[in-house]
């Protein structure tokens, strides 16, 4: 493709984006500064055209991109618009750097602030049984032969489950079973929850074993839940509302959006663009989706991005989600620095208040 053509599809994609419109060659005139007739123009189109990049959707229109137009023009032509300070520093206090807050958080609150920045709808996946370490487990009495478990971890993440047991606990029961539960799973990570693990963990309780498998398993149970993979979204009222998408499609994205967690998982690093239809992994004909994987450390924490339709505006919001990765995955850092503050002063204390006895 020579350097003319290069040109022509570039501010094609560039005017569709910003009109919405097919374009014809006489704008291309105006818009190219090109030295040559709309007719060489109308020659290269077709050219464009018969190499995929283009399409004309009506024999009088003007062209629009094809998907691999956008896609050639995002890996080859596009001109990244960098965030000025005065953005970077918008993102920064909306995302309340240097606050010590919690994984969950964090990744929650810098959904919530790409969807208003964008005014796309936004989502957020979150591999909480790689990145987070099981805290505390409490079991709480909430009535007769009732029983709250309760577990938190490291990322700040909270799930509880009532139990109904066939018998009342005594006291001795619940003290040995949140003794026994803490000193076997604090510090372990979710995913380490296995079966086997679980047969071993139930052996272990000797006499007890009988009576308290049924809440031990509860808790595997609710491990399960952490590690079941899911999406968040945020402003789904964008796609419902958005005319350029059919509305039975964006439902049923809506009703089956934990699929797009097959997808997300097979995702490297680095910023990755997903058209609609184009491969059938998302569900929303003429739809965009970009996102960028973050980090706790060398582990992949998870990822976050914007759905919207396939005319986005690739050299703004590209640099917008990249810093927004970027900056989630420094204050992921921050947070799991904090937290290991947090348990080695409560190491410290304990310690303390042992020799003190």
């Amino acid at each position: 493709m020579d350097d003319r053509k290069l040109k022509i599809l570039a501010e094609v994609v560039d005017e569709y984006i910003r009109t919405g419109e097919p374009v014809g060659s006489k704008a291309l005139v105006k818009l190219s500064g090109l030295s040559v007739s709309s007719a060489t123009i109308r020659n290269d189109m077709a050219a464009l055209e018969t190499m995929g990049f283009l399409e004309q959707p009506h024999t009088s229109a003007g062209r629009v991109p094809t998907y691999k137009g956008y896609r050639f023009y995002i890996e080859r032509l596009m001109k990244p618009e960098p965030l000025s300070a005065k953005e970077r520093s918008v993102i920064d206090e909306m995302l309340g750097k240097g606050d010590a807050i919690t994984a969950e958080s964090v990744i929650e609150t810098a959904t919530e602030a790409l969807a208003q920045l964008t005014g796309c709808a936004t989502f957020n996946t979150k591999n909480m049984p790689q990145i987070s370490v099981i805290t505390r487990v409490e079991v709480i009495p909430a009535g007769r032969r009732l029983y709250a478990l309760l577990i938190l971890t490291s990322s700040g993440a909270i799930k509880n489950r009532i139990c109904r047991m066939e018998f009342d606990l005594t006291n001795e029961q619940l003290e040995f079973f949140d003794r026994f539960l803490n000193e076997n799973l604090h510090g372990l990570k979710l995913d380490q929850l296995n079966p086997s693990m679980m047969q071993n963990l139930a052996a272990a309780m000797g006499s007890y074993m009988m009576t308290l498998t049924p809440l031990l398993y509860a808790v595997y149970e609710l491990s399960n839940e952490f590690a079941a993979s899911n999406v968040n979204l945020k402003g789904e009222t964008q796609l419902l509302t958005n005319n350029e998408f059919d509305p039975g499609e964006v439902v049923q994205f809506l009703s089956h959006k934990n699929e797009l967690a097959r997808l997300l998982s097979s995702v490297f690093d680095g910023i990755h663009v997903v058209f609609g239809r184009e491969d059938n992994t998302l569900a929303i004909t003429n739809s965009s989706m970009i996102l960028s994987k973050y980090n706790l450390g060398d582990i992949d924490a998870g990822a976050l991005g914007v759905i919207g339709p396939v005319r986005l505006d690739y050299a703004k919001m590209i640099p917008y989600i990249k810093y927004f990765s970027d900056s989630v995955t420094r204050m992921l850092s921050a947070s799991d620095d904090f937290a290991e503050e947090g348990e080695q002063n409560e190491r410290e204390e304990e310690k303390g208040s042992g020799s003190g006895s």
